[in-house]
């Protein structure tokens, strides 16, 4: 919702009322969500056959692919409760902005202090205008941490769920339940993927700006690009270390009675694995944002 603020001060410009905008942002994600919807029940509807088979009494019987009305109304109703829950708050904050403000759309600027700027001005240039392009969308950044906590808890739960099915029998239900937790790690990964190249790219292009004049003072391309790579990676790591805990909290208030928890080593591989992944998500993005043209960057804003 932050880079759609220029243009709710170019819809409210033209006469639309904040009712009117609110609605227009909301219809547009409600649009999404539809589209999302259908598309996972088309998903699911092609996996399931994957999880079932002739001795599997978890899932169905046997190939059974029967998507009926009540299964697509809850589908249908689930994305748009979600859709709605997660953007009506800030259509109606961003509604009600000022049309000026709104059409200035500026970034928060990071509060200058004394003692803060003696630190980071020690800190190696990447990480520097990474923790710069932080700064200046916290809510972002917070975004961020948020999405990395929900998916590793998610996959550790999942690994303290696949060693406890470990310890237990091996019979055709313990199977069957391990890929379900396999699908459901999988959608979690990639959902967090999705969200770290598209939060980068959404980055890089509201700091083109910034990053161009730091260009122009002569910091890299390859110093640049590891900047906005920075500025996911930092909240991806604060988010796997909230993560560990949070998913063996979820683990124990799923099972209580449950003492099994994921190996040692598993746990500590999560944090840099969440790292690395997230620097090859973000590198592409990243990459192809500071390698457009300085004065290409500086014209365009300025016009």
């Amino acid at each position: 919702m932050a880079d759609q603020i220029r243009r709710v001060g170019l819809l409210k410009a033209v006469g639309g009322t904040p009712k009117l905008v609110a609605a227009v942002l909301l219809a547009e994600y409600v649009a999404v969500a539809l589209a999302a919807a259908a598309t996972g029940l088309v998903l699911g509807w092609l996996a399931a056959p994957l999880l079932t088979d002739a001795g599997a009494g978890l899932l169905g019987s046997a190939g059974g692919r029967a998507v009926n009305l009540s299964t697509v109304g809850v589908v249908t109703g689930v994305a748009l409760a979600v859709a709605v829950a997660a953007t009506f708050v800030p259509a109606v904050r961003a509604a009600r902005t000022s049309t000026v403000l709104a059409l200035a759309d500026a970034a928060r600027p990071p509060r200058r202090t004394p003692w803060l700027i003696a630190i980071l001005r020690r800190l190696p240039v990447p990480l520097l205008l990474g923790l710069r392009v932080a700064a200046r969308r916290p809510r972002r950044a917070a975004l961020a941490v948020a999405g990395i906590t929900i998916t590793v808890s998610g996959i550790v739960a999942a690994l303290g769920a696949h060693a406890e099915l470990l310890e237990g029998s091996s019979n055709a239900r313990a199977e069957r339940l391990n890929q379900v937790l396999l699908v459901l790690t999988i959608t979690l990964v990639t959902l967090a993927a999705v969200n770290a190249t598209f939060i980068t790219w959404a980055t890089a292009l509201d700091a083109r700006r910034s990053s161009a004049l730091a260009r122009a003072l002569g910091a890299t391309p390859d110093q640049v690009s590891a900047g906005l790579s920075a500025a996911q990676v930092l909240p991806a790591i604060v988010g796997a270390v909230i993560g560990i805990p949070a998913g063996l909290a979820l683990l124990a208030a799923v099972d209580p009675d449950s003492m099994t928890t994921p190996p040692i080593w598993q746990l500590i591989a999560v944090v840099p694995g969440t790292a690395l992944v997230a620097i090859c998500l973000t590198a592409v993005p990243a990459r192809i944002s500071a390698r457009r043209p300085v004065a290409d960057i500086l014209r365009s804003e300025r016009t």
